[in-house]
């Protein structure tokens, strides 16, 4: 946190005039100032700025505040950030005084690369401007590109000499450490004899820019030929550089971004640099790799409408339609541009005027998913196979767009543009969104586990209070009839879009329907920790009686069975401590049963330490069955009592999702809603079965 009288401080001394004209160009216009709004496309200003009062106000989108605010609203930064960017403006020291020793040496660490970076940068472009072999092969490269020495400077490009320790030894010379060099990837050390050379050497550079106008990482292409060489080098990921969340050109773009309401997206650096010189800014590179959600996040923050430009490379397009689908997924509205057969977004902007180029791309940009019917249906026209996989291609991209009315008028459009059934379409997109549903909760269990509710007591059930040893189990339970011995207040039994009945392969050869999720049963989610732990290490030997779906006749780890049988059914444990420790113990690279009980009785998270010496000392009163049994030792009858304990729980995961979906029904049946009734009931009808297998099945196993 910030002290306040530094807040005070800093928001006193900063001029609104100066900060916006950091940024905007102002006209005075009596005691005030004007221009046309950064954060709207005007062509009247209506953008005004008070130094009297010390505001900002536009009277068209009605974006106001003070320096503060703008800084905020203009750079995309949290108040913290802004702050500290205008204390660095007008020299004011600025603290964050919650920062624990950790804390400082992490950003020193981090700021020690950023500027290490810098001194790169200047380097590279000294090298460039001031050097023979600069000027002779990187400068002449890059007017023969058609680079203007203004543009050149703009992006700060450079060259890296032929020489391997060049930037090394000057950086080390000007007094930079060597784990800053290594730690930022500029430098590589040779393992063995501790030798430095540099990453970069004999190649044109191209700084990358962070969001707010940091250095933070370089791409270098070689001028030679030799094929042997690779084309392009980039920067490893780091500290300062991760990739999956930077895109080229960003901070250079962002303004026009948001001005334009619009991001173009190219592929290279000289793409990027062409537009900015025939006068489009708003554009950014993905610099060559797969789009990933963190670069779409960031241009989200700017504008929700993008066009991905394209040359004529039919094969690199196909290639590249699954990442414009995440656009897609991200609520983006997408559109694609195809740049004439030999042509591309660098050669196009440098033989063409900014009008000419903009003109083009307005007549040639259509929606993504007409441009990826025309493109594929190339292939369809006779072919009935391709037809159909076309269809599929189609459908696949309408599904992830999350919003209905948008799905719904692409599915209209596509129902016409391939003479289908609209009905159809509807049903193939909904049973995708389903399936992406399904897997989308699976892996997101964690979330979902912290949030659940207290357990509240539903009914009893034969399976679900039953535990591996018969009778009320390890740790207690109901042994009465009826339903499951636990309910999620806040968890369901049912995806949010209602699965088919395609099951996954389960104990016994019995299906637990896809639609089953999100099920707690704590107490059967105990047991198996349990035995996890105590007897994780053991081997397993299965009687052909308790198999279950396993193989027989071979050797396995008690770990392994468990971990396999929870893996078969895409099955994980909801407590969310309890999935900690499940998690953690298969993370462990040793199996002595004692080591293992010392982790977790030491463990630093305190849950985990009493969780696991709760289940561990097994506080109940024991019954004389339970003694009986205990005559035997029970290892000895783990090929029973591991596999039995396995059935109970999915017994119980069916049982409780059972229950969930007789509220579901109830619901539905209030709101007269008779197509989720009769869908409902057909998967009540699917558990009903499957219970009615692991009952059976149960009760021939009681001994």
């Amino acid at each position: 946190m910030i002290d306040r009288a530094t807040i005070e401080r800093i928001q006193d001394t900063a001029q609104i005039v100066e900060v916006v004209s950091d940024f905007v160009s102002l006209k005075r216009r009596g005691t005030n100032y004007v221009a046309c709004c950064p954060f709207h496309h005007e062509k009247t200003p209506s953008f005004s700025v008070s130094p009297s009062k010390g505001i900002f106000k536009c009277f068209g989108c009605g974006k106001a505040g003070n320096a503060v605010a703008f800084v905020m609203e203009h750079e995309q930064m949290s108040y913290v950030e802004a702050l500290k960017y205008l204390g660095k403006k007008y020299g004011i020291e600025v603290i964050d005084k919650e920062e624990s020793a950790e804390d400082v040496q992490q950003r020193l660490y981090h700021e020690s690369l950023l500027i290490v970076n810098e001194f790169a940068k200047d380097f590279y472009a000294k090298r460039l401007w001031e050097s023979e072999d600069g000027q002779a092969i990187g400068l002449s490269y890059f007017k023969e590109r058609g680079f203007t020495e203004e543009t050149i400077k703009k992006f700060n490009l450079g060259f890296a000499p032929n020489e391997k320790r060049a930037f090394t030894h000057q950086a080390q010379k000007a007094g930079y450490k060597k784990e800053h060099l290594t730690g930022v990837g500029l430098t590589i050390e040779r393992e063995g004899s501790g030798e430095l050379f540099d990453r970069f050497y004999d190649r044109v550079m191209f700084p990358w820019r962070s969001i707010s106008g940091k250095v933070i990482a370089f791409g270098g292409r070689t001028l030679r030929s030799d094929k042997a060489i690779a084309k392009y080098i980039n920067s490893p990921e780091s500290e300062a550089f991760v990739k999956n969340r930077s895109l080229y050109g960003i901070y250079e773009a962002k303004a026009a971004i948001v001005k334009q309401q619009k991001c173009y997206l190219v592929e290279g650096y000289t793409d990027v640099i062409s537009f900015h010189q025939a006068g489009i800014e708003n554009v950014v590179a993905s610099g060559g790799t797969s789009l990933t959600t963190g670069q779409i996040a960031l241009i989200k923050r700017f504008s929700n409408k993008i066009t991905v430009l394209y040359d004529g490379d039919y094969a690199g397009i196909k290639a590249s339609l699954r990442g414009i689908d995440m656009f897609l997924e991200e609520g983006m509205e997408v559109k694609v541009a195809l740049f004439p057969d030999g042509e591309d977004p660098d050669s196009y902007a440098k033989s063409h005027t900014a009008q000419q180029v903009l003109d083009f791309l307005n007549s040639r940009e259509e929606d993504f998913i007409a441009f990826k019917y025309r493109l594929l249906s190339k292939d369809a026209e006779r072919d009935p196979m391709q037809r159909a996989r076309l269809i599929t291609e189609i459908v696949n991209s309408i599904s992830v767009i999350p919003d209905a009315i948008v799905r719904n008028v692409y599915v209209e459009d596509t129902a016409l543009r391939l003479n289908v059934q609209e009905e159809l379409l509807q049903q193939e997109v909904a049973k995708v969104r389903r399936a992406r549903m399904e897997k989308s909760q699976f892996r997101s269990r964690l979330e979902d586990a912290g949030t659940l509710g207290s357990l509240q007591s539903a009914g009893a059930s034969a399976m679900g209070g039953a535990g591996a040893y018969g009778g009320a189990g390890r740790y207690g339970g109901s042994g009465s009839s009826g339903g499951a011995s636990e309910s999620s207040g806040g968890g369901t039994a049912l995806s949010g879009g209602r699965s088919g009945l395609n099951g996954r392969a389960g104990a016994n050869g019995t299906n637990i329907p896809s639609f089953v999720i999100d099920t707690y049963c704590e107490e059967a989610e105990k047991e198996i920790l349990y035995y996890l732990i105590k007897f994780g290490h053991l081997p397993l030997y299965l009687e052909e009686e308790f198999l279950y779906g396993a193989e027989g006749g071979g050797e396995q780890r008690v770990s392994e069975y468990i971990l396999g049988q929870l893996q078969n059914d895409e099955l994980e444990l909801q407590n969310l401590v309890y999935k900690n420790i499940f998690n953690e113990y298969f993370g462990l690279d040793y199996a002595d049963p004692d080591r293992i009980f010392k982790h977790f009785i030491n463990h630093p998270d305190p849950a985990i330490s009493k969780t696991v010496i709760d289940i561990m000392a097994q506080p109940y009163t024991i019954t004389i069955e339970q003694f009986n049994k205990s005559l035997v030792p029970e290892k000895n009858i783990l090929g029973r009592v591991v596999p039995k304990s396995l059935l109970i729980y999915k017994a119980k995961v069916t049982a409780q999702a059972e229950m969930n979906l007789a509220q579901e029904l109830k619901k539905a049946q209030t709101e007269g809603n008779q197509e989720t009734l009769q869908e409902l009931m057909m998967q009540l009808n699917t558990l009903m079965q499957v219970r009615n297998v692991f009952a059976k099945e149960l009760k021939r196993l009681i001994f």
